[in-house]
């Protein structure tokens, strides 16, 4: 049986074939004033719109400070991964204002944003270079939104290594840095203040107003935004669909980070498992509390029908999708590639060498 890297390494490699090496240095910053600031106070909420594409999506301004990661013994439906709580500090992000849709992921998924230059449908831009140099999924064998809905609905059943191609994509068609959001800084914008189960209280009867789950939502997601927002106007961040984030799944991480944490993120070395949160469609109510975590399971992809296993689809996972966030601060250039394919890291490394070398 060929190791897990190696079939990455085969794929990644038909992939290199397919695209040119970007230019030197970074994307140019597509001019948008409200995404501009230089501190917190300057924050503001902006749209996006992607270049070459019909896409955009709202970002909402995330203030920094401290809460309490996990969730307290005493929490009904509580979940022993969920502990002991930290103390944790943050600093300022953006994040996107519901799951990020398929009209935004398409453009990615399916190369429509080049399709429609190919066809004179929009015309070229800077940025093209660089975003065309990023690896693009290979075509899906069946639709991956399993008919549940298309136009307004989240994107689903993609990998984590999927998910983080995007945001490099994101990154390299806009000029800003997009990423996923780590898991502290997930459970802070969902609790948006609170200490709450949930972000509107402890009550899961209520919970019908701001989530889709498996007693209100009849086997399917819905379109975003269609529930009532947490208190800092973030959708769907209880239910609809379980979101990725950067974090590997290690059960005794919050034990590990001590009383206090800063920034703490759970860098990942393998394909599984990493951290979904929120809850689904297809969970029930303690499943949407905002402390819940849930590991990726190889057993999420068990009917791809490929051998080797794609490394872009779920086909198992249709309650899988995610969101965006930009940090007020970005990291430097020469750390960014590591938020969007950390994972494979030195697998692209081994390609690069193989590039250089000719062989």
């Amino acid at each position: 049986m060929p190791s897990v890297a190696c079939c990455l390494l085969v794929c990644l490699a038909q992939e290199h074939k397919k695209f040119a090496d970007p230019p030197a240095g970074e994307p140019p910053v597509v001019p948008l004033a409200a995404a501009e600031a230089s501190a917190a106070a300057e924050m503001k909420a902006y749209t996006e719109a992607v270049p070459g594409t019909a896409a955009s999506f709202a970002m909402l301004p995330i203030p920094g400070g401290t809460f309490r990661l996990g969730s307290p013994d005493s929490e009904a439906g509580r979940g022993a991964d969920e502990g002991p709580q930290v103390e944790v500090e943050l600093a300022p992000f953006w994040m996107e204002a519901h799951e990020t849709t398929w009209n935004e992921y398409h453009p990615f998924m399916l190369s429509l944003d080049r399709k429609a230059r190919a066809e004179g449908k929009a015309a070229a831009v800077p940025q093209d270079a660089w975003a065309d140099a990023v690896s693009r999924p290979t075509p899906p064998y069946v639709p991956m939104d399993f008919e549940m809905g298309v136009d307004g609905f989240p994107a689903i059943s993609m990998t984590q290594f999927a998910a983080r191609h995007y945001t490099k994509w994101l990154s390299m068609k806009t000029g800003r840095f997009y990423r996923l959001p780590t898991e502290a800084e997930w459970e802070y914008a969902c609790r948006a203040g609170t200490s709450t189960a949930y972000s509107f209280g402890d009550d899961a009867s209520a919970l019908d107003a701001y989530a889709w789950h498996f007693d209100d939502a009849d086997d399917a997601y819905h379109k975003v935004a269609g529930k009532k927002p947490n208190p800092w106007g973030l959708y769907d961040m209880h239910g609809n669909v379980s979101e990725w984030v950067l974090d590997a799944y290690v059960k005794e991480f919050y034990a590990s980070l001590g009383v206090r944490a800063v920034q703490p993120l759970c860098w990942p070395s393998e394909s599984f498992p990493h951290v979904v949160r929120g809850g689904s469609w297809d969970d029930n109510a303690k499943k949407l509390r905002s402390a819940a975590r849930r590991g990726s399971l190889k057993a999420w992809k068990v009917q791809d029908p490929q051998q080797p296993k794609s490394i872009w689809y779920l086909t198992d996972a249709r309650f899988v999708g995610f969101r965006v966030v930009r940090p007020l601060v970005p990291p430097p250039p020469e750390e960014r590639a590591r938020y969007w394919e950390a994972d494979v890291a030195s697998i692209r490394e081994v390609l690069e060498k193989q590039r250089q070398g000719g062989r």
